[in-house]
């Protein structure tokens, strides 16, 4: 994922006095790591777990902290977002005997080591960990893990609802939208009425395009042999190091592979040792049955310099959820998350 501020300038228009991001046509950019600091505050601070049964009192107390990165892309009027965070709460439980006596009271902390927009569709994994690990210390833990962990779950996946609508951004563009339903309202019906009127049935269709799917094109250079790097791009243990995320690939031909921990899934329809790998391809939150295919063709035009190109067919625009940051999504993937870690990683930059 890209971090917040570097994107290409060139398609990032910051506000302007007169307002004129018509229906955010142009890149806008909210940094939302604040605003998310604040929300799963707001959400995970104080939430009660156990309240006796048992005897066992359970309860988080504050978030400790919300790290890594997090915005908001608007274009068209549609919503992109991006976020990478750790998120670090401290919680506290008490047992107590039948007479209400207190018997043992300790502290703890859940870590979310990695909550990310490429995993919206997955619950985060928690790691819950207590400080006196005595009999009494690990009731109250188990505690924690059996009843905490869905409540706190539920509370991430709020989070990850909110940044899917918007995050911050979600007032700005419900209020571009009254706008321009005011200023719609306020022009001349006469002959301008007709005129859109005429143009409504261009409108549906354009919508309902959106519906289906697109095709996403890459070219990236990079200083290596072609063998080399599709070697790479066939090694599992080499996938694990830059993506540094679990992977088990197939170098057979109808082999089946996945990658970013089982993120994508797919199956080997052709292979050319240093030329071409050709997969079929998916997300887990896509619609069941959609593949797309993904083709990957390495030309090396001189000795140490090869070209590859990558095109993926069939891209749904929107995943099960409804979700329309798809294709958005899957180019970013491809460009910051593979083609740019490889250069990273292996030292194959131009």
């Amino acid at each position: 994922m890209a971090k917040f501020g570097e994107g290409d300038k060139r398609w990032i228009v910051e506000e302007r006095p007169d307002g004129a991001n018509v229906h955010n046509w142009h890149w806008a950019e909210t940094n939302c790591l604040e605003w998310s600091r604040n929300l799963l505050t707001k959400l995970l601070s104080d939430l009660p777990i156990l309240d006796g049964e048992g005897n066992l009192y359970v309860k988080t107390k504050k978030v400790d902290k919300v790290d890594g990165e997090a915005y908001v892309n608007v274009r068209k009027g549609k919503v992109i977002p991006g976020y990478e965070i750790s998120v670090s709460i401290s919680w506290e439980g008490e047992a107590k005997d039948a007479e209400g006596k207190s018997l043992l009271k300790v502290e703890g902390s859940v870590e979310i080591p990695y909550i990310a927009d490429e995993n919206a569709d997955e619950d985060p994994e928690l790691r819950v960990s207590v400080r006196d690990e005595g009999p009494i210390g690990k009731r109250l833990k188990e505690a924690m893990v059996t009843k905490g962990k869905p409540l706190i779950l539920e509370k991430v996946r709020v989070y990850v609802e909110t940044m899917a609508k918007g995050g911050p951004a979600k007032d700005e563009l419900e209020v571009k939208k009254v706008s321009s339903s005011s200023k719609a309202a306020a022009a001349p019906v006469a002959e301008p009425a007709k005129s859109e009127v005429k143009k409504e049935p261009k409108k549906e269709a354009k919508k309902e395009g959106k519906k289906g799917f697109k095709t996403i094109t890459l070219t990236e250079k990079f200083s290596c042999r072609a063998k080399d790097l599709f070697e790479i791009m066939m090694d599992e243990n080499r996938w694990k190091g830059f993506t540094q995320s679990n992977a088990r690939i197939s170098k057979e031909v109808g082999g089946e592979f996945t990658i970013f921990d089982g993120s994508v899934t797919g199956r080997n329809v052709e292979l050319q040792e240093g030329k071409l790998i050709v997969q079929k391809w998916r997300f887990g939150n896509w619609a069941d049955g959609l593949f797309s295919m993904v083709r990957i063709t390495f030309d090396e035009p001189e000795p140490g310099v090869t070209v590859v190109k990558m095109t993926q067919t069939d891209v749904p625009e929107e995943d099960r959820y409804g979700n329309a940051t798809v294709v958005e999504n899957t180019e970013r993937g491809w460009r910051d998350l593979i083609f740019h870690k490889i250069r990273a990683v292996f030292g194959f930059g131009i």
